[in-house]
This record gives C-alpha cells, sequence and structure tokens, in this order.
C-alpha cells in the first residue's frame, strides 16, 4: 500500500490529468484519495449520487450532465479539487463522456485548470482510445503476507480465538490474492461452522477462489482429488516435487534465505503415465487451487483477442496466487510457432508474451505444462531460464507396474488386494501405460461384478491383459522417436 500511496501522491504533484484507480475494494480506495488529498475540493460521482464537499445538494446527475456542469466553467469549478469517478464501467463509452474528460484533461495539462486530478476507480475499465494520452494506471498492490497476518490476528483478537503462529502462517498464505473484505468474510464463515480456525479452513479459502474462476472462460479450477500417494513410482519426480513444496508453502522464509520463488516444470512424455496426475499431485501437495489453461479458449477470432486473453489468464492466476497454473498438451497450442500466415502470428506473439512472463514473473504461481510430443515444443520453451527442471516420463518399469497394480487394485477392491500375484501380472504388462494397467484393472472388476462374483482373482486380470495391448506395440515407432529425443536433449528422468 505504501508504493500505492507514493505513486498517487507522485501523479498529483506532477498534475497528472487523469488516473485510473485499478482496485476491488472501491471504498477503501477513495478513502485513501481522499485522505492524500485532504486540502482539495471532493466530488464523488456514482450512479447513486454525487457528492461534493462544497456544494452539497449534487443529486440525480448522470455523469455527462455532471461533467458538463463542471465544464462550463471549469478553471473555476475545479481548481484545487479531486473528481473521482465510480461505476464508470458501463458510461466511459458514451461520447460525450469522451468528450467532455478529454476537453478537462486538456485544460489540466495546458494549466487552466489549477491542482485539479480525475480518478477513475474501479475494476475491468477499458479507457477508450481517445483518452489513452491522458490516463495513466495505477494498479492495487496485493496485500503482503505480513499484512494479511495483521488481519488475522486481529480476527483472533476480536474473536477470542487461539490461533498458533504456524496455522497463521499457513492461512496467510493461503490467503494471498484476496482482499481484505474477502478475507475478514471467510474467516467469519470458519468461525460460525465451528468457533475456531484450523487447516481445514484452506477449503473454504479455495473454495471463494474457485468462484473467482468460475466467473472466466479463459480459465478453469480442477477439483484435486489425487495426491502425490496416487502416483505410481515416478520416484525422481516426486522428490523433486517435495523439494518444491517446502519453499512454495515456506515462500517468506525462502526469499529471505536466498531461494528463487520456484517457476515451474515441464513434463514431457509417453501417452498415459502419469503427466496430467502428476500436475494434479502438486497442486494438492502445494495445498494451491489448480487452475488448467486451454489454450483453445485463448485463441479468439478477433483482432487483438487471442492476446487479451492471455493477458486476463495470467492476470487472474497471478491475482489469486499461490496457485498451481497447469498447461495441457501444450505443444498443440504451440504448433503454429515458426510457420506462415495469420495464425502463425498470433501463436509466435502468445509464446512470446508467455515466455516473457516465465522469464520476469515474481508471482507465486508455480507452471506445470505437460506434452506429449516433445519434438514439436520450440526450443525457446525448453532452455534453461523459463522452467525449473524438465522431466521425461517413460513407461513404467518393473516397479513402477507393482506399484501401478497396488494403487488401482487397493482404490476399487481393496480386500482383494492380498490374494492377487502381483509379480504374474507385472511380467505379462511389459511395455503397459499406468493408463493401460489401470483399464486392465477396470475391466476385470467390471466383469466379476457382472459375472455375479464377490470377488476378483489374478485370472481376471490376467484375462483382461490377454485382451489388450500394450502401448508399447501401439505406438512403436513415436515411443523410440520420443526416447531418442529424451537422451539427445538429456531431460531429466522422472522415475
Amino acid at each position: 500500500m505504501s508504493k500505492v500511496k507514493e505513486k498517487i501522491n507522485r501523479y498529483f504533484d506532477a498534475a497528472f490529468p487523469i488516473i485510473l484507480y485499478k482496485v476491488i475494494e472501491e471504498a477503501k480506495a477513495v478513502e485513501l484519495l481522499k485522505e492524500l488529498a485532504p486540502s482539495r475540493r471532493i466530488i464523488e460521482w456514482s450512479t447513486s449520487e454525487c457528492k461534493d464537499t462544497t456544494i452539497p445538494n449534487l443529486d440525480d446527475y448522470t455523469l455527462d450532465n455532471m461533467l458538463s456542469i463542471l465544464y462550463e466553467d471549469a478553471s473555476l469549478e475545479l481548481r484545487n479539487s479531486l473528481l473521482i469517478i465510480k461505476d464508470s464501467v458501463s458510461f466511459i463509452d458514451n461520447p460525450r463522456v469522451i468528450g467532455y474528460l478529454k476537453r478537462l484533461a486538456q485544460m489540466i495539462t495546458d494549466g487552466e485548470i489549477e491542482d485539479c486530478t480525475i480518478v477513475i476507480v474501479g475494476q475491468n475499465i477499458k479507457i477508450p482510445d481517445e483518452l489513452e494520452l491522458y490516463v495513466s494506471i495505477i494498479e492495487d498492490e496485493p496485500l503482503t503476507h505480513e499484512e494479511i497476518g495483521k488481519i488475522i490476528e486481529q480476527f483472533c483478537a476480536d474473536y477470542e480465538i487461539i490461533a498458533d503462529k504456524q496455522l497463521q502462517y499457513i492461512l496467510s498464505n493461503a490467503f494471498k490474492g484476496l482482499c481484505e473484505y474477502d478475507i475478514i468474510n471467510i474467516l467469519a464463515l470458519a468461525y460460525a461452522n465451528d468457533g475456531e480456525l484450523t487447516e481445514s479452513d484452506i477449503d473454504l479459502i479455495l473454495e471463494h477462489k474457485r468462484q473467482i474462476v468460475q466467473r472466466t472462460s479463459v480459465l478453469e479450477m480442477v477439483p484435486l482429488k489425487e495426491s502425490i500417494h496416487d502416483i505410481g513410482g515416478l520416484n525422481s519426480l516426486k522428490e523433486w516435487i517435495t523439494k518444491k513444496e517446502k519453499i512454495f508453502n515456506n515462500i517468506e522464509a525462502a526469499k529471505e534465505f536466498g531461494v528463487d520463488i520456484p517457476k515451474g516444470v515441464l513434463i514431457a512424455g509417453v501417452p498415459g503415465c502419469g503427466k496430467s496426475l502428476s500436475a494434479k499431485a502438486i497442486a494438492h501437495l502445494f495445498k494451491a487451487p489448480l487452475l488448467r489453461l486451454d489454450m483453445g479458449r485463448i485463441m479468439g477470432k478477433y483482432v487483438g483477442e487471442s492476446e487479451e486473453n492471455m493477458r486476463k489468464a495470467i492476470a487472474l492466476s497471478e491475482s489469486i496466487a499461490p496457485c498451481v497454473l497447469w498447461i495441457d498438451e501444450i505443444e498443440k497450442a504451440l504448433s503454429g510457432v515458426s510457420g506462415e500466415g495469420g495464425n502463425a502470428d498470433i501463436t509466435n506473439r502468445l509464446l512470446g508474451s508467455f515466455l516473457t512472463w516465465l522469464q520476469e514473473k515474481k508471482s507465486q504461481v508455480f507452471v506445470v505444462m505437460t506434452a506429449n510430443k516433445i519434438d514439436k515444443l520450440p526450443p525457446e520453451l525448453i532452455r534453461k531460464g523459463r522452467m525449473d527442471e524438465i522431466f521425461f516420463v517413460d513407461l513404467p518399469n518393473q516397479e513402477e507396474r507393482t506399484k501401478i497394480f497396488e494403487i488401482h487394485i487397493n482404490s476399487r477392491r481393496p480386500k482383494d488386494s492380498a490374494s492377487i500375484h502381483l509379480d504374474k501380472l507385472v511380467k505379462q504388462t511389459e511395455g503397459y501405460s499406468g493408463a493401460d494397467i489401470e483399464g486392465v484393472v477396470k475391466d476385470a472388476v467390471e466383469t466379476a461384478f457382472t459375472n455375479n462374483r464377490s470377488s476378483i482373482t489374478t485370472e481376471d486380470i490376467e484375462t483382461a491383459i490377454s485382451k489388450s495391448y500394450p502401448l508399447k506395440e501401439i505406438m512403436k515407432e513415436q515411443i523410440e522417436a520420443m526416447v531418442k529425443i529424451y537422451k539427445e536433449k538429456k531431460f531429466k528422468s522422472a522415475t
């Protein structure tokens, strides 16, 4: 907040004519503006009223009419004043509003109106092209970890709640990206549930963030059911993820120690071998919402629409950080890179803006990119500095297949698991993917049920195996090509 105050004061002192102050909590923003201009006449317009500290009876004026009245004798009416405009989303495109704001801005710039600033307050306001020259943008800073901690401490004091420092730290981290109004409401809801604050209340925070994501069409929030324990094998990847989790959930201490904010990971390799599952498990381990970016939704039919959608997706993920941003099958989205024509130009611009953000981002957005065809990935994406690490996921080995069988049998028929001979099944599934193994277990369970049997046997699963074909046979050439590239690029093995 201190940086925002300094910037507003500088803009006031430099006589900037129009400021667009992008905020969520409008009332707090207005209070701040008044605090920073104590000696100025305050004119505050909204759709419901027009307040004026010197003329108390300004009521029922539309925005264009109010501006026209002020314009009639602007050099006197607006001298030493602060004009605060709220609720402008539906009115800013009005030609009369644009015309008056433009003329007033020119008069302020030329010195015809002394000590006057027009501040447009709100969210999602698109400034018309005619006004862009005169408008400076200030965005509200997200609450810091310390500021959120003070809000939680005050709430606990007000309601006589005992919450240890570790719990307050965890909640502060989860609340990042939310405004004070939302934080207090969620704390009140958590207190109303059981009269205390616990780590389980993080679910309320995630639900609120999910609702924020639902309001946009460019991202979706993926429900988190799978954990790191649902991944069979991939021990190298899991060990790496666990280290990153310690940094991610203790970010303030990590930064103070000199550790960089984790950027993300690219997981490439054979289909059906746990890439998507890993993305979900990472978010579950990080205790963070998982946002899925569908590049198909990003691509728009109008000029500039794709780039704007990408900006919205990035801004939204940053606004609710800490979070995990998952981009599935990213090679499909980047298939037009280095091509020719309009679509290739758009794809190249999207890739450029995305890579710049990846390189420079300071927010706690952990990016997980998954890809099947690593030969289709542009070299700019896989060079060091973009991501923290690149892992290659191959077909599961014998030990991993054993674990995958255990996971899927125990999740469906835990009572039968002791009687299943896993060694026999593992030997018969050489070249099978994790998804293939899940498929044969599901088939065996389904067959036992439809035959009115009370359990499944090793023979049931063997029968299902005999009716299936391993991925290594179906995609023999593609898998061999993947392994070759993986070795040439020296990607880290996930196993």
